[in-house]
């Protein structure tokens, strides 16, 4: 039932936060790795929060490999006033390292847009691939010690 009470995007995170946190101390961990997003009082929000309640709020966050592959990336060129076409370039470099990193993925993602205005779910799309270059021909080429 909707009783017309609205949660700040900070409360989600809050709450979200909570309920993560105490099922791993009930030994019963959920194992998702959350990130929310929103807009309230013309402040944008973004927090991340791990499968065992770690959280953190940043410009830019991440979740799984993305954590350890695109983040460096996104400190390095993410800036305030990046245009929209700007920063969905930078998330399509993002993606594609994860992806040539991650055996067990695939080159099909959305992106999501949260303004003021409200969230817009784009379309899917696949990343362009490239699997000529030699060293993935012949990993073993160059490498000492293989077989």
């Amino acid at each position: 039932m909707d009783d017309g009470h609205h949660m700040k995007p900070a409360e989600v995170f809050s709450y979200l936060t909570r309920v993560i946190y105490n099922r791993r101390n009930k030994m019963d961990p959920l194992w998702n790795s959350l990130v929310v997003g929103g807009w309230y009082a013309g402040k944008p929000f973004l927090g991340s929060i791990g499968m065992i309640g770690t959280h953190f709020t940043d410009n830019t966050v991440a979740t799984g490999f993305g954590n350890h592959l695109a983040r460096p990336i996104l400190r390095e060129k993410h800036r305030p006033d990046m245009s929209e076409e700007e920063a969905r370039a930078l998330l399509r470099e993002c993606l594609t390292v994860c992806y040539y990193r991650d055996k067990n993925s695939i080159n099909r993602f959305q992106i999501a847009r949260v303004s003021a205005e409200g969230v817009d779910l784009g379309e899917p799309f696949a990343l362009p691939t490239n699997w000529d270059h030699a060293l993935f021909r012949d990993p073993a080429a160059h490498a000492v010690g293989t077989w």
